[in-house]
Order: structure tokens, then sequence, then C-alpha cells
């Protein structure tokens, strides 16, 4: 009997590590769920909903979804958000490149009175992986994603990964 105990605490370590190696489970890891997700293919088949991109401006700038609106994460201001999107019933889907960035930005809205957000379960590396459209800063469809950096660019699975000199630590 004592045995079992041991062998679920020696495979403690490999959990997390599966954890970062699927959207799943590192959503499970990263995510509290408090902004409700929408899937990929849930979004594609709307065209009502305000895309906002929570990532950096030079991700942003590699490749977005299609008339998604760059907020930022560390540099996100509410009042940009207010300006162009004053009615606070507005359906508005948060992306970054996984979904953990805009869940804390989703938060934001939500507790300044934005009552449909929604964040994209697992991001433009999501959508991408499932074969969706991005787009460049020229608005030209690329094959290009920002990958954030290699730790977190081993959950897109397509496309054509594009990494900063300095990568980041945070996802």
């Amino acid at each position: 009997m004592k045995v079992f105990p041991c062998i679920v605490l020696a495979l403690l370590p490999f959990s997390q590590v599966h954890a970062q190696k699927t959207m799943e489970g590192t959503l499970e890891k990263f995510n509290s769920e408090s902004v409700p997700y929408i899937s990929v293919d849930t979004l594609a088949a709307k065209n009502d909903m305000a895309l906002l991109d929570a990532r950096k401006k030079e991700e942003f700038e590699v490749s977005h979804l299609n008339g998604a609106f760059w907020v930022g994460y560390r540099d996100f201001s509410l009042d940009r958000v207010l300006v162009k999107f004053p009615d606070k019933s507005t359906g508005i889907v948060v992306y970054c490149s996984v979904g953990v960035r805009s869940e804390k930005i989703g938060e934001q809205l939500i507790r300044a009175g934005y009552s449909n957000v929604k964040n994209l379960y697992g991001g433009i590396f999501e959508w991408k992986n499932h074969g969706y459209p991005v787009y460049d800063k020229a608005g030209t469809e690329t094959n290009r994603v920002h990958a954030f950096s290699k730790k977190w660019g081993k959950l897109l699975t397509k496309g054509v990964k594009v990494y900063d000199k300095k990568e980041p630590d945070d996802p």
C-alpha cells in the first residue's frame, strides 16, 4: 500500500512538464477561467465580436486576427477601449498567444462593467493551429506567428514561428 503514494509523488513533476506541452494543460495551470472561453471554431463562425489583442505591439505587427484592435498587456489602457467600444454590452473577445495574458485583460474589462467578454481558448496559437488565417501589420494574410518564446512556441504547431532577439519569460 505504501508503494502507490510513492509512485504518485514520483510522477508529480512530470505532470508539470506535461502541462507546458499541451494547450489544455497550460491553460489549466495558468488560468482560473475567470473569463469564459470561446473556442476558435465558434469565433470563426461569428462576425459580430470585437477582437482585442492583448500581446505586445511587436507580436501584433507580425500577425493578428483580421480586424483586431491592439490593446497590449503591460501597457493596457482601459481608456483606449472605452473610446473604441463605449457600449459595455458589446461582444468582446480578448486573445493573446495562448490565453493567459488575455484572461487578465478580460478580468479588467469585466471589472469595468463590460458584460459580454470572452477569452479565446488557446489564443492566436490555437487559431493558427486550426488553420484559420492571420494578418500582418499591412493587412496581408501571412503564415508567420510571433511565438512569444521557444518555451511557449511549442504550443504553436502550424505556421512560421517568429521570435524576439531577447525572449521574455511570461506568456
